[in-house]
This record gives structure tokens, sequence and C-alpha cells, in this order.
């Protein structure tokens, strides 16, 4: 038993910022039960960005920490009842943005429904903005192949060093949206067809598939 365990909030982040990442009390504690015990509404606006950056700089040394770590559901939840200006506090620091948002690719094969996917063949392209790579874009491929997903980040150069890697395969869509909205979106929180009327999302390529791309997915619903 630890002195972080019971805590809750705040408390429990500036507990989690305090502990030294190769102390036996990090290597106590389970990372699914403190994503469990922090709810972001309780949280100020910066809190959900020091959570995460206190869980990833455990995770260096205390691989248990690792955000692949945390149940599906409860990440979604982490993840849903985050407000819009504390996610972006998230999304505005390079190293955090990155990782939530590999987390994110990274389970998209792990909720693929392979009884809606097992006869298509679709190649999706993702802009998400404020990035660095060309344009201004971090980007990823996804490709829905017989009831599998795989993704693909193409590798991000400096201007110096000449443009990014092209993505592998030609699109069937290409769709373009800050981070924050994607979050939202892949969370339940918004509707494809709200964020395009509201010009949040922008599509090109074949609209209606876009428009049924997350029923191809099971992804976790937040409680």
């Amino acid at each position: 038993m630890t002195e972080t365990v019971g805590l809750t909030g705040r408390a429990l982040v500036d507990a989690l910022e305090r502990i030294e990442p190769d102390s036996a009390e990090a290597h106590s504690l389970d990372v699914n039960e403190v994503a469990g015990a922090i709810d972001p509404k309780d949280l100020g606006k910066d809190d959900v960005r020091r959570l995460l950056a206190a869980l990833g700089r455990l995770a260096e040394s205390a691989p248990a920490f690792d955000l692949r770590k945390v149940d599906p559901a409860r990440f979604a939840n982490l993840v849903a009842r985050a407000s819009r200006t504390q996610l972006e506090s998230v999304v505005a620091e390079r190293p955090l943005r990155d990782r939530v948002l590999r987390e994110i690719f990274d389970r998209m094969g792990a909720h693929i429904r392979q009884d809606r996917a097992k006869t298509l063949h679709a190649v999706v392209h993702w802009r998400l903005s404020g990035g660095t790579g060309d344009g201004g874009y971090d980007r990823y491929e996804t490709v829905i192949s017989h009831g599998e997903c795989t993704v693909s980040r193409p590798e991000v150069r400096l201007p110096a060093e000449g443009p990014s890697a092209p993505m592998r395969e030609k699109p069937r869509v290409t769709i373009t949206i800050a981070p924050v909205d994607f979050f939202r979106l892949i969370t339940h929180q918004v509707t494809p067809a709200v964020l395009f009327v509201t010009g949040k999302i922008k599509v090109k390529g074949d609209l209606a598939f876009a428009a049924g791309l997350i029923g191809f997915f099971d992804l976790p619903k937040p409680s």
C-alpha cells in the first residue's frame, strides 16, 4: 500500500508528479486504477496535460504506466470527459500530442468490426491540423482490408531534408480534422455529420463512405 492509493483528482495528479520513476511506489501502482480514479471534470484546465505527462515520465522506467496498458473503456472515458480546453492543453505539448494520437491510431486494429469489414478494402488518409508534417499536418494512413485494420505514419522530415515520405496507397477518402475534434469523434461526443456541417471536418473523396466510417469500428463508449 502506498501514499498514492486512495487519492483522487488533483491530489492524485500532484502525487504522480512527485513519484520517482525508479521507485518501489511507481512499480506498485496500477495505471488502470489511476485512470479509473481520475475524472477530468474534477480537474483544472491544465491538469489532464499534467496527468498524461506524469504517466509518460513514469512509463520511461516503469512500462506498466504506458498508455497501452489502460483499458479501452477507461481510456475513452478519460478522453470523453475532458473539456475542450483540457484537450487543447494536451495537444499543445508536442510529445503528449504525438503520444495520444499514436495511442488512438494504434488501437484501431483491435476495434475493427470484422463482420462489417470482411469484404472491404479501403484506404483512409488522415490529416491532423497543427502538426509538423507537410502543410502543417500530422498524417496517418489506415488500411481496412478483409476484416483487419493497419495503421502507418509516413516519415516526417525537416524542411532542409526535403518533403516527407508519401503515403503508401491511394486513398478512398482523405479526412482533415483538428486533433480535439478527432478525439470527440472517436469517443462518440459528436457525429461526422455535425462536424461536417460546422466546417470542423473536411472530406475529400467518397463522402458516403466517410460518413459511415466509424460504423466499421466497435469503439468503446464512455460511461
